[in-house]
């Protein structure tokens, strides 16, 4: 049964050097809009959702450019608000063999959405409708006056017994020096007040600081993931283990932890095409089965799915079906569909 969905959090302007070269050598590029909340809600609108962005736009060209794009996706402007005048933007390098895909942040602090006062949102009637809401530690990093919007906003859906999301992704250059400490009590926060939680072992030891003895990512994750779904009371958590092949294919383990037991997808092996977003694809999967009353198994193969199947295509968003995911699920290599 389809759900009433929103995220808070930024659009961005992507600008994209075609192909593999480097922004110093490359005359154009190509612009489109994006954002982790963008890319989670567009998914679940595509398996049937009502989906909403919570953010703030430039009454100008840029930000009826975005508001077109948004709507194109399926995503309800109720909650776009106007107002301030910039858009953030980042630049993204195609990676290619050994050297790692860059993304280069601009404008970031002086953006509508960070600079919005408070009161821009009213948090109750937003929050009254949801069936789920979902945040990120990319939003986390901006400011404070968008971390006490992003706690407020966490509250007033889980007043009204919506579901809380909590996607760790923690950026180092968005933290500065320091990033780890200064956001370790911000993120104890929101994991405080979260239902489902994105995160992995590394989370667990770089950004709250907790410590293991084991050696290996896996025997890692067993030992801290369920500490911490203990000690800030958390239903589910999920995440991804992606490795890098040396025929330059990618690797990807979904998991989830859920009633105090790891599930694990069978590793999905993929040529990749675009990276950027391929997390957020995973996390709509994780939110949609959850939503959908999926068994751990169902569910953390399809986030797995959605995962593999965003790397191939371009841009952040995910564009897949929840059709498409499914006979990706049940199918091996593919002729022309005709």
């Amino acid at each position: 049964m389809a759900k009433t969905v929103a995220a808070f959090g930024e659009v961005m302007m992507r600008l994209q050097v075609p192909g593999y070269d480097l922004l110093s050598q490359a005359s154009t590029l190509n612009y489109s809009f994006s954002g982790s909340g963008v890319n989670v809600v567009s998914a679940l609108t595509r398996y049937g959702h009502t989906g909403y962005l919570v953010s703030r736009l430039p009454a100008n060209p840029v930000g009826d450019a975005a508001v077109t794009y948004l709507l194109k996706l399926g995503i309800a402007p109720t909650y776009l608000m106007k107002g301030g005048n910039y858009v953030g933007m980042y630049f993204l390098e195609n990676g290619f063999g050994v050297r790692p895909s860059r993304v280069t942040y601009s404008n970031r602090q002086e953006s509508s959405f960070n600079t919005a006062p408070e009161g821009t949102y009213d948090f109750d009637s937003i929050a009254k409708p949801m069936d789920a809401i979902h945040f990120c530690g990319i939003t986390l990093a901006m400011n404070d006056g968008v971390r006490k919007q992003m706690k407020e906003l966490a509250q007033a859906v889980k007043q009204q017994g919506g579901l809380v999301v909590f996607d760790c992704n923690y950026r180092p250059s968005l933290w500065g020096e320091g990033g780890y400490e200064k956001a370790k009590p911000h993120y104890e926060d929101m994991l405080e007040l979260a239902d489902i939680v994105m995160m992995n072992e590394k989370d667990a030891m770089f950004t709250l600081g907790m410590t293991t003895t084991q050696e290996s990512r896996q025997a890692q994750l067993e030992e801290l993931i369920p500490e911490v779904a203990r000690r800030f009371d958390i239903s589910v958590v999920a995440g991804t283990h992606r490795s890098i092949n040396g025929d330059n294919t990618h690797s990807l383990k979904g998991f989830m932890y859920k009633k105090h037991t790891f599930t694990y997808a069978n590793p999905l092996s993929f040529s990749v095409y675009d990276r950027i977003g391929a997390g957020d694809a995973f996390t709509s999967g994780i939110i949609h089965g959850e939503l959908e009353g999926f068994d751990t198994e169902q569910t953390v193969a399809f986030a797995s799915a959605a995962g593999m199947l965003a790397h191939t295509v371009v841009g952040d968003t995910p564009m897949s079906s929840e059709r498409d995911i499914f006979r990706a699920m049940s199918e091996s290599a593919r002729d022309v569909e005709r």
